[in-house]
């Protein structure tokens, strides 16, 4: 009797044992089977029975409240990561992640609600593995899902290919079925209050496994305290997102606000440094260099017809503005009343009135902004005043500088060095070459002739005057061709009338006494190209050639001969050779040295070596038909004037 009551304390203490363990139902059971086996007596048995059923009832109750421990610090994990909140992302995965574990479900998931399409579609997973099921979206009311989040409850399915309680769809099914899972238990995410007093579901939080299984409260609530904690999670998101776009609207507003008063200010800086320049009547190039500086790129100034005036801000190494181009942007912005853009270029027309004195061209800003537009339209103001108080300088400078040079033209009776004197105190160096140039228009235009050729040489050195009906200007030689001069301002002031004006080119030349013999050599050309029809045109002597000779009203053969032949005549006068004679043989030969040589009564050689002469002293060219024409005419002319000398 004493071991059996042992054997049953033993059992007892074993039973005890087992709770301390946490062992599981099959070991308490064993308990009671083994007592049987070792003969324990009947109420014995009873008693250990009633000690198993109370074991097994206290195991319940402390895996229940360890479970309840688990879910207590889940949740309160959860709030700890939401008091910490800086990735939603990682919230709602964690969120996922504890409810699969908690549940001790294969699967868990969390959809939310599209505002926009008014249904709901995947957002977090986790232990899933389809591709197809990680996309599903769910229209309301479709699906397990869709009805929890039409209907606002939690619902449980242990077989959901077999409940009818929801809307089967195709898609749906497919998805589910793919991803293998058969229980499935969503609560809904729920913000409240909501729209109209009630609560508005965000989203539907799911656990779920590939087998049937039925969900108990305790899951449910458990998995809805999470669901809430998830709202939670996305509401409190959301508010962080609209304080940060409102904290980033402000942060642009103020960088707005800040903007502004630095533009207002700038602007105040350069109206007053460009209303200082005006005041001082500076030069057009240091207005460019204010607007350069103030804007921040290149700036190019351009008189009427497109040639730059100034440049400023690192504009050295950019290119005129295309004339094309120009013309048409100032052209459009006369139309429009504002400056217009073309490419990367915007254009300004400086205007007096109606009267278009030039324009502003700048690069390197095509996103121009308004403040700044408005200081770049200012500047053609600014140049404009400026350009009319040199132009007024200019005309009063021009009335001194035109008498001097139409006492120049007239020559006779004038003391040289008291003329160039004259010039010294306007500028003007008359004892370094010069060009002249002889203009003439058609009688429509006539009175506007001098002012446009005064204009031409605005910004540039020289003179300008009214002679005889046409405009005389005196330019310095550059080295340009005397040719190129002509064509240029004959361009230039055709252009500018809008009807064709006639230039010659004389020269070049240095001291006052050679300007009168220019101006009649310009005139004689004058009269050469109206007989040969180039009226509008730019030319010299030297393109004239003999036929301004024969076409001019005032044939001076003299001064013909000289420049064709003159260099011949030289050497022959400071040699005594006989350059000139062989010249005539070897055109009356016809070009032959050894005809040329019977004529000359001179060995061949000799012709040869006089050849050379020659084409050193008339260049390479001389036997061309055009030149060749010349020389011999020029020839014939001096061999006649000096007969008529002799006789």
């Amino acid at each position: 009797m004493p071991q059996l009551i042992t054997r049953s304390a033993a059992a007892l203490g074993h039973l005890v044992d087992l709770l301390t363990t946490d062992a599981s139902a099959e070991e308490y059971t064993a308990v009671a089977a083994r007592a049987r086996a070792d003969g324990v007596g009947e109420p014995d048995l009873r008693e250990i029975d009633r000690a198993v059923s109370t074991a097994l009832g206290v195991r319940q109750v402390l895996r229940r409240q360890r479970r309840r421990e688990a879910e207590l610090t889940a949740l309160f994990d959860t709030a700890g990561d939401l008091a910490a909140l800086r990735d939603l992302d990682a919230v709602l995965h964690s969120i996922v992640r504890r409810a699969r574990t908690l549940l001790g479900t294969d699967t868990a998931y969390l959809t939310l609600v599209d505002e926009a399409t008014k249904d709901t579609f995947m957002r977090v997973t986790d232990g899933s593995v389809s591709l197809a099921f990680q996309q599903l979206r769910l229209r309301m009311g479709e699906g397990l899902g869709g009805l929890v989040a039409q209907t606002r409850r939690p619902y449980a399915s242990p077989d959901y290919r077999t409940d009818e309680r929801f809307q089967h769809t195709q898609t749906i099914d497919h998805g589910v079925l793919d991803e293998g899972l058969v229980a499935i238990l969503g609560v809904p995410l729920i913000l409240g209050p909501g729209r109209a007093g009630g609560r508005d579901v965000i989203g539907v939080l799911f656990a779920s496994d590939r087998s049937p299984r039925s969900f108990s409260p305790d899951e449910v609530a458990l998995l809805s305290s999470l669901a809430a904690h998830a709202a939670i999670a996305i509401d409190t998101a959301k508010a962080l997102a609209e304080a940060r776009a409102a904290a980033a609207e402000l942060t642009e507003a103020n960088a707005v606000i800040q903007a502004h008063a630095t533009s207002t200010q700038r602007a105040a800086e350069a109206h007053d440094r460009l209303t200082d320049l005006v005041l001082r009547g500076s030069e057009v190039c240091e207005v460019a260099d204010a607007v350069a500086e103030f804007l921040g790129g290149p700036l190019t100034v351009c008189d009427p017809r497109g040639d730059v005036l100034a440049r400023a801000g690192g504009a050295a190494g950019t290119s005129a503005p295309d004339p094309e181009a120009l013309r048409g942007a100032v052209t459009r912005a006369r139309a429009e009343g504002r400056c217009v853009r073309d490419g990367d270029v915007w254009y300004c027309p400086v205007l007096a009135g109606q009267e278009l004195l030039g324009s502003l061209a700048f690069h390197g800003r095509p996103d121009l902004d308004g403040p700044d537009r408005r200081l770049f339209e200012r500047a053609g103001t600014i140049t404009a005043l400026l350009l009319l108080l040199r132009r007024t300088v200019a005309e009063t400078e021009n009335r001194v500088r035109g008498e001097l040079l139409t006492d120049l033209l007239d020559g006779a009776g004038r003391d040289p060095a008291l003329l160039a004197d004259r010039g010294r105190r306007l500028g003007v160096d008359l004892n370094r070459p010069h060009l002249v140039l002889v203009a003439e228009a058609e009688q429509r235009v006539h009175d506007k002739l001098t002012a446009a050729a005064q204009q031409y040489l605005f910004g540039r050195e020289g003179l300008c005057c009214e002679y005889e009906q046409r405009a005389v200007m005196l330019i310095p030689d550059d080295g340009t061709e005397p040719g190129l001069a002509a064509r240029a301002a004959a361009d230039h002031l055709s252009q500018g009338l809008g009807a064709p004006v006639s230039v010659v080119a004389a020269g070049p030349g240095s001291g006052p006494a050679a300007l009168p013999g220019f101006y009649a050599e310009g005139r004689r050309c004058l009269s050469a190209m109206r007989v040969l029809g180039l009226t509008g045109d730019g030319s010299c002597a030297a393109d004239l050639g003999f036929l301004g000779v024969l076409l001019g009203k005032e044939q001076d053969t003299a001064s013909f001969v000289r420049r064709v032949l003159g260099p011949v005549l030289e050497w022959d006068e400071r040699r005594g050779t006989e350059l000139v004679r062989t010249l005539q043989a070897h055109f009356a030969a016809g070009g032959s040295h050894v005809r040329a040589k019977d004529l000359l009564h001179v060995h061949v050689n000799t012709v040869v070596q006089r050849i050379e002469r020659i084409s050193a002293l008339l260049g390479r060219d001389w036997e061309s038909p055009e030149r060749a024409l010349e020389i011999q005419l020029a020839l014939r002319i001096h061999l006649v004037s000096r007969a008529g000398q002799r006789s």
